[in-house]
């Protein structure tokens, strides 16, 4: 498992309706049009994150957990890699539910978009002071997955990530 972690500010204008991705951005400024944003002033774009963990997200077995902190609230996000990901973007990080791929997607076929994400932690982020938080855990199935391994569920995986 590879971890790495990113933070990114409110803004007034989140209002985090879409059905398909949620994005963070390092752009400090949002029009209420960008409905996929949950996060602006990021510190650290897809390229450039642990390379470490781009090396196991690109990976067509990988399983990409990321955990949304605000405050005490925490919202978990499953997805997964693929050896077709660019993730050479300086400026976002995207997760999709869909299979798209461009340089800013940092995983695919995720469970939740930016509609999905617990509605106590919009809230909190349409204030501009507030911090979000967001661990990015990559976890490489590839070795569990031959007969006679040990797989580990990913509710026991869950359970351990969110108890970090």
């Amino acid at each position: 498992m590879v971890y790495d972690r990113v933070e990114a500010r409110g803004h007034k204008n989140i209002r985090a309706l879409h059905t398909k991705t949620f994005e963070l951005t390092k752009d400090i400024d949002l029009t209420p049009k960008g409905d996929c944003i949950i996060g602006v002033g990021l510190d650290k774009a897809v390229a450039e994150l642990d390379p470490n963990l781009l090396n196991v997200i690109r990976k067509d077995h990988s399983v990409v957990v990321l955990v949304l902190e605000v405050g005490e609230l925490r919202d978990v996000v499953l997805a997964r890699g693929s050896q077709k990901l660019v993730l050479g973007d300086k400026r976002r990080i995207v997760v999709r539910k869909s299979r798209f791929i461009g340089p800013e997607t940092l995983a695919i076929e995720a469970n939740k978009a930016a509609r999905d994400i617990d509605r106590r932690i919009i809230q909190r982020l349409q204030d501009p002071s507030s911090r979000l938080v967001v661990h990015i855990y990559a976890i490489d199935m590839e070795p569990y997955m031959s007969t006679g391994g040990y797989a580990p569920s990913i509710h026991t995986i869950l359970n351990n990530l969110v108890s970090i």
